[in-house]
């Protein structure tokens, strides 16, 4: 069968690359075409368009890019109308996805799946009607997804978090400090990750701050988890005339050797959690008090990281707009790598948002159930 995946971004590459390998072991005459990134691409198929091409965030940005943004959801749409696939298959990125979803219903009448669900639960909950009309089927990953959606009288499946299939196989798990510093050339000191994030936007509103705040601890060195699709030269300007090196391709390598992290709000809060690295939340935005009072206030949640939101209380600092600032981050971070008692209520809480996630499996019993129904219609 033909299946056309669409992922916005390097997570959502990353776990639809993984639902693509399982829907492979179900159905061996699988065919794949994407928006999507490397990590789908290694698995096959075609690539119409990297995400790369297609990650804007913010108002501004939005607008400034509007031309773009709108060209590329007419060629997703006509692309998709050509090939004629037997499922299409949305991973988060909701608000080009939930367009492509409506054209594919009303016009197409192909099947829609939505893994990694967009999240409703935190703003814009009115998209749930969109959902109800044009979606077949949500997968979803997060276990408090489930009771939102059914209040909605939505029927969802939760099949787990790939994060914890994607870390409980990852390579080098079983490496040294000392053989991860000899292969990324890095110095004999202790790790403090740096992960501002997989968007050059929140790169440049976080990472600066994350420098200035950790550039006192001198026992530790600073290490950027680099993102895919940022080059050595975006990361130039920010850390010119500082000992902070970049390592590509390696961040779970990195977080499983570091003291303490510096997370952006998003997938790599819960990764960062899995290896039992205590972190710090960073989030910064321009507007001060104003827009963070706005921003409280649109949220629908009290977390924005997926940890404190999966165990639904506060496990690890979130420092969210204009209390994102160095002196508060150095300060949790001091915390974090010297404070026994605070290192241990993070590790607990950790234990606790593993419980909830459950075993690993998630892509292929996301793969079973879309080849199911597939085979049923």
């Amino acid at each position: 069968m033909k299946y056309y995946l669409i992922a916005g971004e390097a997570s959502g590459d990353l776990h639809a690359s993984h639902l693509m390998a399982a829907i492979t072991r179900e159905d061996e005459h699988a065919e794949f075409r994407f928006y999507g990134g490397d990590m789908m691409a290694a698995v096959g198929g075609t690539c119409v368009q990297h995400y790369r091409e297609m990650a804007y965030m913010g108002f501004i940005e939005v607008i400034a890019h509007l031309r773009p943004i709108l060209n590329n959801l007419s060629n997703c749409k006509r692309d998709i109308q050509s090939w004629q696939p037997d499922a299409v298959i949305l991973i988060d990125y909701p608000s080009f996805n939930l367009k492509v979803a409506k054209f594919v219903k009303r016009e197409l009448n192909i099947p829609v799946y939505y893994y990694i669900s967009p999240k409703l639960w935190a703003w814009k909950e009115y998209r749930i009607k969109d959902i109800r009309r044009y979606v077949d089927m949500v997968y979803s990953i997060l276990p408090f997804e489930v009771d939102f959606y059914r209040r909605h009288n939505y029927r969802i499946t939760y099949v787990g978090n790939p994060t914890v299939d994607e870390l409980s196989t990852r390579p080098y798990a079983h490496e040294t400090f000392a053989q991860f510093i000899a292969s990324q050339h890095l110095q004999d000191k202790p790790i403090i990750a740096l992960l501002a994030g997989s968007r050059k936007a929140e790169i440049r509103r976080n990472l600066p701050l994350m420098i200035e705040a950790a550039k006192d601890f001198k026992d530790y060195q600073l290490v950027i988890a680099g993102a895919p699709g940022i080059t050595p030269a975006q990361y130039a300007p920010y850390i010119e005339n500082t000992n902070v090196a970049v390592v590509y391709d390696a961040t779970y390598r990195l977080l499983a050797q570091s003291s303490a992290a510096l997370v952006t709000s998003g997938t790599a809060t819960l990764e960062t959690a899995i290896l039992r690295v205590p972190q710090v939340v960073c989030y910064a935005m321009a507007g001060g008090s104003m827009v963070y009072n706005l921003f409280k206030n649109w949220l629908k949640v009290k977390y924005v990281s997926l940890v404190n939101l999966i165990a639904d209380r506060e496990v690890v600092t979130e420092l969210l707009v204009h209390h994102c600032t160095p002196d508060r981050i150095c300060h949790e971070l001091n915390m974090l790598l010297h404070n026994r008692e605070v290192y241990q209520r993070i590790c607990e809480g950790y234990d606790e948002v593993a419980h909830r996630l459950g075993d690993p499996g998630a892509p292929q019993r996301a793969a079973q159930s879309i080849l199911a129904l597939l085979r049923n219609k």
